[in-house]
């Protein structure tokens, strides 16, 4: 045992002797401990399981990170059929001690047949299902998913004792007794079991008057009666009577007594099997319609979720052609490039092939456009360009010139758009802004010519207004 304080091993002292913790009481908790869990495995060995289960519990109550209690307690519960709970009381003891702990030989043997785990899972929903047949007052429907049960996992008790109290409810008191034999020899002392088997056999073992065994029924006359046990029935032969002599009208009698009760017996026990068996048909064939239209509704709502995804598509395509289609149809964008070409090539217009240009950069990205559409374009521009640069910029810088900024603003930012601008065009497009009061529009282009033009005269003006600007 070791110290809980420091994890030194303790001796017969009450005292820690590395640390000088008080485990007096900490010793005590961990002698119940394990006096509970020895009591456990005594019981499990001679299968007083539920014994075993309860003496298990109390052992982790006091010490929960007693791995051999854990351990054990999961085997009982698989031995009693009770799979989740042993597995659960496993993987519990695994997160305690990781190593060396025989958790995980449990665990891998399961885990090394999927099969077995498909076996355990079915059990399990067969059970629940049985459990609401029962619920619905299905009980023939019940007692068949427990049968089924039953012959994938015969040690599961619980399963057994509903199956046996199922044939309590109809009065088969032969089966119920079988299935609770069934869970003796599985648990020895189970509780409710024990309480089952009790009430069966006092069913199972009539008075002298042919009325139900109990504490009340009068012991039998001697020598009136010889009971002896055939199978599973109890033969009860009555001694010193004496044959009456019999008459053939009262043979008759007996044979059209026996015909109506046979046909009784017939209308009263065969036409409700008949009809439970037709209605359970009946709600088979409900539970399998209402699956298919589940299923076909997941498949309306799918088909649904695609066409509104389709037709968002088919909006976002409209609208990406406005770019290129104009109301009556045509390609706008390809008829304004050939607008340009047009002006361009027969009157040599460079201001109205530029206006063209412009507008189509305006409404079209160049850029997606097919490769004819953007060579064209670029032909276009490296040949009007230079031209178009010199004249803009002479325009914007005799408009600076003579105090019209507005108008070379527009001059001088047209000129950045063709050729290759150098920095008295972003200089004075600087300066035009600053003087028009956009200083926002004056800081970036100062700070183009800083970034492509620096260490020029140009640059050290445009850093001395950049200053008087503030930033």
């Amino acid at each position: 045992m070791y110290c809980y304080h420091c994890g030194v091993l303790l001796s017969e002292q009450d005292y820690c002797t590395a640390c000088g913790a008080d485990v007096s009481l900490y010793k005590k908790i961990m002698a119940v401990s394990n006096l509970y869990y020895n009591e456990g495995l005594e019981k499990a060995n001679v299968r007083d399981l539920s014994g075993a289960v309860a003496s298990l519990r109390q052992s982790l109550k006091f010490n929960k990170n007693n791995i051999e209690a854990r351990n054990l307690l999961g085997l009982v519960y698989f031995e009693m059929g009770e799979v989740v709970s042993a597995l659960s009381e496993w993987v519990i003891s695994k997160n305690l001690r990781p190593e060396k702990n025989l958790a995980d030989d449990f665990i891998a043997k399961l885990q090394s047949n999927p099969s077995r785990l498909d076996a355990i899972n079915s059990t399990i929903k067969k059970y629940n299902q049985a459990l609401n047949y029962c619920r619905q007052d299905n009980k023939d429907l019940a007692v068949i998913q427990l049968k089924k049960v039953l012959s994938i996992n015969p040690r599961f008790i619980r399963a057994h004792l509903l199956l046996a109290l199922l044939y309590m409810d109809s009065e088969q008191w032969e089966k119920a007794n079988r299935e609770l034999r069934k869970c003796i020899a599985i648990d020895r002392n189970n509780t409710q079991t024990l309480r089952y088997l009790n009430e069966v056999e006092l069913m199972l073992v009539p008075d002298d008057g042919g009325k139900v065994g109990g504490k009340n029924a009068k012991a039998p006359k001697k020598d009136e009666a010889v009971r002896y046990i055939s199978d599973n029935e109890m033969i009860i032969q009555p001694i010193n009577v004496k044959e009456p002599k019999g008459t053939g009208l009262s043979a008759l009698l007996n044979i059209a007594i026996g015909l109506v009760v046979g046909i009784a017996a017939t209308f009263f026990l065969l036409v409700p099997a008949a009809e439970n068996k037709v209605r359970s048909e009946s709600q088979t064939e409900i539970a399998q319609i209402s699956a298919q239209m589940d299923e076909k509704t997941l498949r309306i709502q799918s088909l649904e979720s695609e066409n509104k995804t389709l037709t968002q598509r088919v909006k976002d395509l409209e609208t990406e052609m406005q770019g290129y289609v104009g109301k009556t149809g045509d390609m706008s964008a390809y008829d304004g490039l050939l607008t340009a070409t047009s002006a361009y090539l027969a009157d040599g217009d460079k201001m109205a092939c530029a206006d063209a240009l412009e507008t189509i950069s305006q409404t079209v990205n160049v850029e997606e456009a097919s490769e004819g559409f953007q060579a064209l374009y670029q032909t276009i521009m490296t040949s009007i360009g230079p031209g178009l640069y010199e004249q803009f910029y002479n325009q914007g810088h005799d408009a600076y010139t003579a105090d019209d900024f507005e108008t070379a603003i527009t001059a001088l930012t047209r000129a950045t758009k063709y050729g290759t601008p150098n920095q008295d065009c972003y200089y004075f497009l600087g300066r035009a802004y600053q003087k028009h009061g956009d200083t926002e529009e004056a800081k970036d282009n100062y700070n183009k010519v800083l970034e492509l033009f620096g260490g020029t005269d140009r640059a050290k003006d445009a850093k001395k207004f950049l200053d008087a600007l503030g930033d």
